[in-house]
């Protein structure tokens, strides 16, 4: 069996919760750029940012991954703070992480945190496993199905 480990290394752990998502199929790159930004909030707050990127409200600013992105400066106060006018709307990966962020709500809360001040410190998404398969084709050919999966981790600290 392997052994799962979270990332970052905290002396006390007594104010911290934590939360992580293993094989989730989505982008890691788009995963990315959420995280990125969901680093500082506070835990309502990412949560209103998530529902507003699935309802396609606020986009994402990419920083990294913005190669051939259109820019979105039609919406009002989209990106005050980032400056950056790249941005998309990846509403699969918005709605895994938001599950994840009510996971870490739930942790939070079992371990008697007060989920009011719990601000996120740490957000990070790994390469997961790479599923190789074919899809048999006529005339003895095949078509290639490969997927990549995202192991995400989150840690969020009472202040």
């Amino acid at each position: 069996m392997p052994i799962w480990k979270y990332s970052l290394k905290l002396r006390d752990e007594s104010l911290v919760a934590k939360a992580m998502m293993w094989d989730a199929p989505i982008s890691r790159k788009e995963a990315y750029e959420i995280l990125k930004i969901l680093r500082g909030m506070k835990l309502d707050e990412a949560k209103r940012f998530l529902e507003d990127v699935i309802a396609m409200r606020r986009p994402v600013p990419y920083a990294r991954y913005k190669l051939s992105i259109a820019h979105k400066t039609g919406l009002p106060d989209s990106f005050p703070k980032w400056g950056t006018p790249i941005g998309r709307y990846p509403v699969k990966a918005a709605k895994y992480i938001l599950k994840l962020l009510g996971n870490l709500e739930n942790n939070a809360e079992s371990k008697g945190l007060d989920v009011e001040r719990l601000v996120i410190i740490h957000a990070a998404a790994h390469r997961g496993p790479y599923l190789k398969r074919w899809m048999p084709r006529a005339f003895r050919r095949a078509t290639p199905k490969f997927r990549s999966l995202t192991h995400v981790e989150i840690v969020a600290k009472e202040v």
